[in-house]
């Protein structure tokens, strides 16, 4: 349950000590909430990365990751990407979260639906409430298409034949039994993985969201999937997922579906809270929303490889040394080009 929200942009401070003039750089924030972001940014440590830079006791500086940040005390933390530093800072807000769903839709290949009320563009949420709510849009077209059923292979013990008999266990019957059967036989129901995984990715969105509409929608596709339990085995699940011509309506949702279920967190979170979260290091979505962008607008015959390592700096007793790895390399024929893409506010 979302308490408090606040809304500040990269490389903004957070303190638990009162500011005069709360903004997009720096922000109020609880105690509680101070010491999960400490405990938060030990365990991205521990994986190579950093999430704020500690001050003193009192401050946080959050460094170049964007997203949302759910706390267990109900504190709600949006960072925005530092791309605006003119007009209002409803202006800013509402520009930047859409230049931000934008770059986390390209880079994850996501195609959202665009229909009226519900473009992107007038969408002016935290990521994750956009998340959900092109979510529950493709589940509802899917739900209108229909929810695939499968026949499943049951065994079970019943006073009447139905299907097969199994023989072998009809033969091991103990005396008093002999009146039940032994059946086989194939249902037509919609426990899949899909549909377990959908089901779960419901439930979560149900209990996560803080948008009415979402909401709303939410509880009548939950009435629809009453009959499908949620998945208890993710993992399991998600490779199970078939990609088959009779499968194709689930395209669609399949990858609003992973984000969901996966707590939205690209990267690993220890800990026993799991906030419905997302965080991205703002310098790598860049670089695949320019990889995206470059690869739907260089000409034909054009070659394009991200992050390409084959030269390197130097040769010593025969062995080569120092790796080079680029951002993006374009070969055109005999000719090359080395491209190196920065998150930068360019100082003109």
């Amino acid at each position: 349950m979302i308490k408090h929200s606040i809304v500040v942009r990269e490389y903004a401070l957070l303190s638990t000590d009162s500011f005069s003039d709360q903004s997009l750089d720096q922000a109020t924030i609880t105690s509680s909430a101070f010491e999960y972001l400490c405990e938060l940014n030990q365990n991205f440590k521990s994986n190579g990365a950093s999430l704020t830079l500690i001050e003193n006791r009192t401050c946080l500086r959050l460094d170049h990751y964007v997203g949302v940040i759910q706390t267990p005390c109900g504190t709600q933390i949006e960072i925005l990407p530092k791309a605006l530093e003119e007009g209002s800072s409803e202006q800013v807000k509402l520009q930047t979260r859409d230049l931000l769903q934008r770059m986390v839709a390209n880079a994850l290949q996501l195609k959202p639906r665009e229909a009226g009320a519900a473009n992107v563009q007038l969408f002016n949420a935290p990521i994750t409430e956009w998340v959900m709510q092109h979510f529950l849009h493709e589940l509802e077209t899917l739900v209108k298409k229909g929810i695939r059923f499968d026949y499943q292979r049951l065994e079970d013990e019943q006073r009447f034949l139905r299907g097969q008999l199994n023989v072998t266990q009809q033969m091991r019957q103990p005396p008093g039994k002999q009146h039940f059967f032994h059946i086989r036989y194939d249902e037509m129901n919609p426990n899949s993985p899909e549909n377990r995984l959908l089901k779960l990715a419901l439930e979560i969105v149900a209990k996560a969201t803080q948008d009415s509409t979402n909401w709303k929608l939410a509880s009548e596709l939950r009435s629809f999937m009453a009959d499908i339990p949620s998945s208890s085995q993710i993992t399991q699940d998600l490779a199970k997922w078939r990609n088959t011509r009779l499968m194709s309506h689930y395209n669609q949702v399949k990858p609003w579906c992973e984000l969901i279920v996966k707590k939205l967190t690209p990267l690993s979170v220890k800990g026993n809270w799991q906030g419905l979260s997302l965080l991205y290091p703002m310098n790598m979505l860049f670089e695949k929303y320019v990889e995206t962008w470059l690869r739907e607008n260089v000409e034909a015959g054009t070659k394009l490889s991200y992050q390409a390592s084959s030269e390197f700096l130097t040769q010593h007793s025969n062995s080569k040394m120092f790796n080079l790895q680029p951002d993006f390399l374009i070969t055109v024929g005999n000719k090359k080009w080395v491209l190196d893409a920065k998150w930068k506010i360019l100082d003109q």
